[in-house]
């Protein structure tokens, strides 16, 4: 009976050069989201795909009784479940010769190479747009911004809308896009002025909210998945809903969890599909906005 080998993926893999071996890649940054993720202490997991919260709520105060005392209040505390909305994965092979001959770098380099572009920002972009769809409809602002002035009011408009909504004020992170961030350096007038005379315009901290900047496209209130069934797919996701000029979020006002995250790497001498190197990673992961706490997010469009 004859076996049916499949050929490896495609891998465009050029050969070291002796003297410089050094990798080429595309250049991504780390995960933008990270800051939010939920305290492991908070979560349970429970079978295949959920994950539970324990939240926890009371009643309001109530007349003390010079006679009977104190008047009882409910204590509630409960544990819901979420259930983990998706399941991404994908499997590379790098030919065993391809290998040697970029010195091994080839495949040394995939693990990273994979998780910096297409895992972390893909990441990241499906919880910029559960947060979005999750948040307050009050608290969803669209409108052109092409300013500085307008860029500082817009923030701090939404300063007032989470204040009045009582929103701790403490903790709260603004994400911006890099467009915007540009026209917030250039809406206020401050600079610093180190030792070595150079000029930083830099904002890392706004009415004490840390700034964090999102590249465009991990930054929209909506995105689809794409689920290639062939090697040559291009996967990941695309942007398909508005993009975002900045966010707003406290912590407490959102769940993150990535409950599966396992990468397997298989030698050529094991794989019995090729005589390759071959990585496996499959993660699984969800984000949501709990739903006592939606103004908590506050999203500006463009």
């Amino acid at each position: 009976m004859a076996t049916t080998v499949t050929a490896p993926v495609n891998n465009s893999i050029a050969l070291a050069q002796r003297y410089l071996p050094m990798l080429d890649e595309i250049y991504t940054t780390e995960s933008k989201t990270a800051i939010l993720d939920t305290l492991a202490e908070r979560v349970e997991f429970t079978g295949a795909n959920t994950v539970n919260l324990y939240t926890l709520s009371t009643v309001g105060m109530g007349n003390y009784d010079r006679n009977a005392g104190f008047v009882p209040g409910d204590v509630t505390g409960q544990w819901t479940p979420y259930v983990l909305e998706t399941d991404r994965g994908r499997s590379y092979m790098i030919d065993t010769l391809d290998n040697e001959e970029s010195m091994g770098m080839a495949f040394g380099g995939l693990m990273g190479t994979v998780e910096r572009q297409h895992v972390i920002p893909e990441v990241d972009a499906f919880r910029f747009a559960a947060y979005s769809a999750g948040a307050n409809a009050s608290n969803v602002v669209s409108a052109t911004i092409s300013t500085g002035a307008a860029a500082v009011a817009a923030i701090d408009a939404a300063t007032v809308a989470l204040d009045e909504a009582e929103v701790p004020y403490e903790g709260r992170i603004l994400f911006v896009n890099p467009t915007f961030y540009g026209m917030i350096k250039s809406g206020i007038t401050r600079f610093v002025e180190n030792r070595d005379r150079n000029i930083d315009y830099n904002v890392d901290i706004y009415n004490d909210m840390r700034v964090i900047t999102v590249p465009t496209k991990r930054f929209n209130t909506q995105i689809t998945l794409a689920a290639p069934n062939a090697s040559n797919g291009a996967g990941g996701y695309t942007a398909t809903g508005s993009d975002i000029n900045f966010m707003i979020v406290h912590p407490s006002a959102v769940m993150q969890v990535m409950k599966h995250y396992v990468p397997r790497i298989f030698s050529p001498e094991v794989n019995q599909e090729a005589d390759a190197w071959k990585l496996n990673l499959r993660y699984a992961h969800g984000a949501w906005v709990l739903s006592n706490k939606d103004t908590g997010i506050y999203v500006h469009t463009k």
